[in-house]
């Protein structure tokens, strides 16, 4: 197989192509892992909302490449909620997905957007809330929330 063929990006701007010239609306130009990743922070907003947390954002833009999926309020202190959702657990937990890199992403999000908000010296935590399930079936069989799951980066700590 050359390298074309393997790239699964130039497969998908293919079939987006294909959806569009046939008039597929947008909803449906959404690929399965977008979709499952939508539901996912919806399923993790709800489960927030009834925790008590209040839901400040979703899917937020923070620069030209970095998102917050869910942004919260816990009391006084600003949540930074990355969701994590998986059809399943048999290649690990989600939670196992968010690596160095990753942690490195959300706390230059996290920074950035505080700056940007102008907040003023305010508690805040990252968390990672699990979803396990299809959202399909609309079943979520497991949702954990990971409260304090990493610190912020070194790099952007003050001195």
């Amino acid at each position: 197989m050359n390298r074309v063929e393997s790239s699964g990006g130039l497969r998908a701007a293919v079939d987006f192509l294909k959806r569009l010239i046939a008039g597929k609306g947008s909803e449906d130009c959404r690929t399965e892992k977008a979709k499952t990743g939508e539901w996912g922070e919806s399923v993790a907003e709800a489960m927030l909302r009834k925790k008590g947390y209040r839901i400040l954002g979703r899917r937020l833009r923070v620069g030209t490449r970095d998102e917050i999926d869910l942004l919260a309020r816990d009391g006084e202190v600003v949540v930074f909620v990355e969701v994590k959702t998986r059809k399943s657990e048999d290649f690990g937990r989600p939670l196992s997905s968010v690596d160095r890199r990753k942690r490195h992403a959300l706390s230059r999000a996290a920074v950035r957007y505080l700056k940007k908000h102008h907040f003023p010296k305010v508690y805040f935590r990252f968390d990672v809330v699990e979803v396990v399930g299809a959202y399909r079936d609309g079943d979520a069989r497991s949702v954990k929330h990971v409260e304090n799951a990493f610190t912020l980066d070194r790099q952007y700590m003050l001195p």
